[in-house]
């Protein structure tokens, strides 16, 4: 699974496939990708993943964006789990209406990674392993 996306970046970047489940059950959505963007402040999930799990936005809960490059948008959310590395992240996320979404920092704070730009793969870092 820990690899780099090289057929829609250039140069390459870090993909992670995550698990999205509702929280009222029912069957989770596997194979959702999303970039690693270690600069994002919270993670952005594809609207149309979302949709596939019957979850509905939360009323009157809109978040407004700012890019990289300055420009603005607006984003609804939902409350859901998602699932990362073997882990639930269970929280509130913001949707966006592109094929994949971001990986945020507010759920790779709590990752170890080490990211290998010549080989186009990255690993997670157990606590207490160095890198070889």
């Amino acid at each position: 699974m820990p690899k780099c996306d090289t057929s829609r970046y250039d140069p390459p970047a870090p993909v992670a496939e995550v698990m999205l489940r509702s929280l009222a059950g029912g069957s989770p959505l596997p194979n959702v990708l999303l970039l690693i963007d270690t600069l994002a402040d919270v993670t952005l999930l594809p609207a149309s993943a979302v949709k596939q799990l019957g979850i509905a936005p939360i009323a009157g809960a809109a978040y407004d964006l700012i890019g990289f490059d300055g420009s603005t948008s607006s984003a609804t959310a939902v409350e859901l789990d998602m699932i990362f590395l073997g882990r639930a992240y269970r929280g509130r996320y913001l949707l966006i209406d592109d094929e994949h979404g971001v990986l945020g920092r507010e759920v790779l704070a709590n990752v170890a990674m080490l990211f290998d730009g010549p080989g186009q793969e990255w690993t997670e870092q157990r606590t207490g392993t160095k890198p070889s």
